[in-house]
Parts: C-alpha cells; structure tokens; sequence
C-alpha cells in the first residue's frame, strides 16, 4: 500500500533529517510547501507567477494557492507510489482542507507522524548551535562543543550565533508552533491516523523508533 505521509515536529525536533532517510528507505518523495513555492515561481508557473506578486509585497501566501501548488505536485508520477508532506498542513484548516483535496483525488493520507521532543531540550538543541564565519562548520556549545569556546576547531575562525537562534526567537517559533501545529496531533488521532515517536537518542535510534512506528 502506498505510504501518504504527514511529518508534523516543533522547529529543532529533527524531522528533516528523519524525512531525507525516509526517502531513501521507502523510495517515495518528500514534498516540501517551500521547495515547491520556490520552484512554481522560479518556473514562471500561473500559480508561482500569483505567489511571486504576493511575495515580492512581502505578503504570505495564501493557503489556496499552497493547495494548488501540493495538487499540482501529488499528481506527478513519483507520488503514485506514496509521498511525505514537510511543513504543510501547518494548521487545522489547512488540514481539513487538504484531506478534502486529497479524498478527491482518491489518494487520502495514511499515516501523520509526529517527532516528539521535549521544550527544554528543543531550546538547549536551537539556542546552543555556533557557527564559524570561516567555514561555516556547525558546533552545539550543549552537545557538540569545539575545543576552545570561540573558535572553529578546522580553520580557527570566529564562532557566532545566527539571529535566528537566539533564544527569544526560538521561543516564538516554539509559541507559534504549539499554537497552530500541535492541535493536528489531536486532529489527526481523530481521524486514527497518528503515530508518534520520542525525538530523542541518535538519529540512527529515532530512524529505529519511526520506521517500527510505520510498520517497518
């Protein structure tokens, strides 16, 4: 049976990573809501030139024209075999919206999978990343510190932290994200169609605990 697969996870819960292994194990491919925006509106697509107009006033993208663009994605012939929806549905109504397209198409999701990981932990994983303005090498001051606490252990550069890890950031994308994201887990359940995995251990652990939640 195909694999319909919605990956739901906070920012730092490491989902991305799980989704590139998932690709390989089961062959299917990951639709990215970002990675196909940009390419309908890279491609000059009639739903990517509406996306360009409304980006360039610095607006969001509407949810219709999203839907449009994972209808138009799902229909290639890569998808027929199964698919693993990143970053969409972000909130119910996307949700209920998309299941809607999806019966349509009799091609409904099978299965919403959530990575699990605690809020301190998610804080230590996204506020402790460094990163050398030589390089570019990445540190974790909690996890995976360099030698000496300001400097890259390859080239000796200058570490730093990215605007975008700091903590008061990091703490409204986690608002914003237990806000709108964490109630599909309850709607998903609803539909019995939820699974959920502990984000924590190594990768190769998590990629155990998600492929047995999947049924291997």
């Amino acid at each position: 049976m195909a694999m319909r697969l919605v990956l739901l996870g906070a920012p730092g819960a490491g989902k991305g990573t799980q989704a590139k292994m998932l690709i390989e194990k089961y062959t299917i491919p990951q639709i990215s809501t970002g990675d196909i925006l940009r390419k309908a509106v890279a491609d000059g697509t009639p739903l990517g030139k509406e996306a360009k107009v409304i980006m360039d006033q610095g607006g969001l993208v509407s949810d219709k024209i999203v839907l449009g663009l994972v209808e138009e994605r799902v229909k290639q012939p890569d998808c027929q075999g199964g698919f693993i929806l990143d970053g969409f549905p972000r909130n119910t109504a996307q949700a209920e919206a998309l299941d809607t397209m999806l019966s349509d198409m009799k091609m409904p999701l099978t299965v919403a999978l959530a990575v699990d990981v605690d809020q301190s932990e998610l804080l230590k994983r996204l506020t402790g990343r460094r990163t050398c303005k030589g390089c570019q090498q990445m540190y974790n001051i909690f996890f995976t510190p360099p030698k000496s606490d300001s400097k890259c252990d390859k080239c000796g550069g200058d570490l730093f932290q990215r605007d975008d890890d700091k903590e008061e950031t990091i703490k409204k994308r986690l608002e914003v994200y237990n806000q709108q994201t964490a109630p599909l887990i309850d709607y998903y359940s609803r539909k019995n169609i939820m699974k959920s995995v502990q984000g924590t251990g190594s990768i190769e652990d998590i990629f155990t605990k998600v492929t047995a939640a999947l049924g291997g």
